[in-house]
């Protein structure tokens, strides 16, 4: 596993534990897996039963940064992780990576993250995945103005981790359209940045906030991204 200070680090607050591997042969991971675990992995393609063990693997691992010991993970409603009690976190995995990101939940109501390869959107797709004519305008602006940062792609991976932050909290599903994401702009040289996510028609903060805000970052092949819920405060 690499180290705290690599990718999903620069998008989640300091109480996140991260762990991330970019070992595309997911090397040793399934014959890790337990038994409950293994179980689930005999009826997936055979890349994605290394995609599976690899990102439990660094769940375990992230877990282990909290102090807790390794937990059996298993997908719940919608493919969620199945967290230990009084933990929230995010799994994500691309061509090449799988990453985790966890916290206590007395820390965060939950967490969502997400990692893609840099690279611009297949023509038409961002027209799909944007909300309206206000996002995809915005869109095409920053693309314009900071062609270095494949915006289209940063948008995609927020309603992504928008989505994973949202159904632990409200087990409903979210469409791409039913987020409008503004992106913010970059700092730290063009490497990261934040952006807000509305909810359109989204119901009131009794079953889930409407407004989610989280960051993005971008580190050489690859984009995150990151919603993180805090939790409301003690009285």
């Amino acid at each position: 596993m690499r180290t705290p200070e690599g990718l999903l680090a620069r998008v989640v607050p300091a109480v996140c534990r991260t762990a991330e591997t970019d070992d595309a042969r997911d090397t040793g991971h399934l014959a890790a897996l337990p038994p409950e675990e293994a179980a689930l992995v005999t009826r997936f393609p055979g890349r994605r039963a290394g995609e599976f063990a690899a990102a439990r693997a660094c769940a375990r691992a992230a877990l282990g940064g909290l102090g807790l010991p390794p937990a059996v993970i298993l997908p719940g409603a919608r493919g969620a992780p199945g967290w230990p009690p009084g933990v929230v976190g995010s799994l994500t995995h691309c061509a090449g990576y799988r990453g985790a990101a966890v916290a206590r939940q007395r820390d965060l109501l939950a967490v969502g993250v997400d990692a893609e390869p840099a690279v611009r959107l297949r023509p038409g797709v961002l027209e799909r995945v944007c909300s309206g004519d206000r996002e995809l305008h915005s869109v095409r602006e920053l693309l314009t103005h900071a062609p270095l940062v494949p915006w289209d792609k940063v948008l995609f991976s927020a309603k992504e981790s928008v989505y994973k932050a949202w159904f632990p909290l409200t087990r409903r599903h979210l469409g791409f359209g039913d987020a409008e994401v503004a992106l913010g702009q970059p700092s730290d040289g063009g490497a990261q940045g934040a952006f807000r996510a509305r909810l359109r028609g989204a119901p009131g903060e009794a079953n889930g906030p409407t407004v989610l805000d989280g960051r993005w970052a971008l580190l050489g092949r690859l984009v995150a991204t990151a919603v993180c819920v805090p939790a409301a405060p003690g009285p």
